[in-house]
């Protein structure tokens, strides 16, 4: 392709085909951006975590620093969530548009302290469970695992606003670093902690407990997704109780699936089925 006219060419078609698709502009109304929303996750996370991802300034006072971190999240995350509404809902009410993403995002930004506290114990649980780890901060700073659910505890806290998209990207931006998939959706305890991580999947409406440990590879997932979108909004992954290990490899599927609570679940084992509490599995 080396000419103007090939170009003109291919330039029209793709424009005749933004007549058919959702893709076509509309009055300057943009989505979310990703590189904005992944910019809020960093700020929360220096916020969370006050001087492991970057210096306070010496000329600050830690009050100051953190009032100016938490509006700019609040700025920031604000402008992503209207986008984010005006895309899905009617641009006439830009008014109830206007108080709905106020709303939002005091709710999210009010919750900062309560998911501060939820990673403290998640990294406390990747530091008691991996022999390997020389202390909490390494954990934060480099475990995969641990990244993967600050960025779910984040993601949920919008899913449950019912915020359309955002949630996603993080959850997908975590995805794409990690090799951990988590569904923004899905309800995850205390102290919970993925050690190496890789391949990992938690779908949707999967439910987690507390002290719950997964090893790389797990999928809790639903028995089948043949019914497409008619299957939304039900049950169709598993329910983990407290206090569960799950190693390498294993696959539990199904929303009427239970495992019970004190539980170890081997490696590489398939589970359709609920299972009691204080039960060993292994595979033959």
């Amino acid at each position: 392709m080396n000419s103007n006219k090939e170009f003109l060419s291919v330039t029209e078609r793709l424009i005749a085909g933004y007549e058919n698709t959702y893709l076509r502009g509309d009055g300057g109304i943009s989505y979310p951006d990703t590189g904005a929303i992944v910019a809020v996750i960093e700020k929360i996370r220096m916020l969370i975590f006050p001087g492991l991802f970057e210096k306070i300034p010496e000329t600050e006072s830690i009050e100051d620093w953190a009032q100016y971190m938490l509006a700019g999240v609040y700025r920031e995350l604000s402008a992503e969530i209207k986008k984010a509404l005006l895309k899905l809902n009617d641009t006439d009410c830009i008014e109830d548009i206007n108080t709905r993403v106020s709303d939002i995002s005091q709710c999210v930004t009010g919750k900062l302290a309560d998911i501060q506290q939820l990673l403290y114990k998640d990294a406390q649980a990747g530091f008691d469970g991996d022999p390997a780890a020389r202390s909490v901060e390494e954990v934060i700073l480099t475990y995969p695992g641990f990244f993967a659910v600050l960025v779910h505890r984040i993601a949920h806290c919008l899913f449950m606003e019912n915020v359309p998209l955002i949630p996603r990207i993080m959850s997908e931006y975590a995805h794409s670093l990690t090799g951990i998939d988590i569904h923004p959706g899905a309800s995850i305890g205390e102290y919970f902690f993925i050690d190496h991580g890789t391949g990992v999947v938690v779908g949707e409406t999967t439910v987690i407990g507390n002290h719950v440990k997964l090893y790389q590879g797990v999928t809790l997932g639903a028995l089948s997704t043949k019914g497409g979108q008619k299957l939304a909004a039900t049950r169709r992954h598993p329910t983990i109780e407290d206090n569960v290990t799950i190693y390498a490899g294993a696959t539990i599927l199904g929303g009427e699936t239970i495992v019970g609570e004190n539980s170890t679940i081997g490696g590489n084992v398939f589970i359709v089925e609920s299972i009691p509490r204080d039960s060993r599995v292994r595979g033959i």
